[in-house]
Parts: structure tokens; C-alpha cells; sequence
């Protein structure tokens, strides 16, 4: 399990890296960077829906039963 947490922060931190060179970049064009910025943040949201929808329903569906018992619908 430490492995996987050690791999997700080297990611997170080469992925920080990457994006600020293309951000600090003044030589080309900076919407370039802005897409791939967004092309990022919607692949790896993508990805944790993907590999967590089974969690995500579980807590969705906890929610929805605790708001029907405290208001009896």
C-alpha cells in the first residue's frame, strides 16, 4: 500500500512539474498549455470515476436512504 501512495505522490509531483514548464513557458502558445492542462484534469477524472464508481454509488446511495429517513420520504 506504501508503494502505491509513494507512486501517486512521484506522479502528482511530476505531474505539478510538467504543467508549471508549460506554464512558465513564454515561447509557444500558452491556450497549448491550458488544453493540455484541461486534457489532464479531465483523464485523470475519467480515471478515478472509472476505478471508484462502485464506491461512489455506495456513498451516493447512503446519502439519498439517510435523507429519506431523517425527513421520512
Amino acid at each position: 500500500m506504501q508503494k502505491l501512495a509513494l507512486k501517486g505522490k512521484m506522479a502528482l509531483y511530476n505531474f505539478g512539474k510538467r504543467t508549471r514548464q508549460i506554464m512558465q513557458n513564454d515561447d509557444g502558445d500558452q491556450i497549448t498549455g491550458w488544453l493540455i492542462v484541461i486534457l489532464l484534469v479531465v483523464v485523470v477524472g475519467a480515471f478515478f470515476l472509472k476505478t471508484y464508481q462502485g464506491t461512489i454509488v455506495e456513498i451516493w446511495e447512503a446519502i439519498v436512504d439517510k435523507i429519506y429517513a431523517t425527513f421520512g420520504i
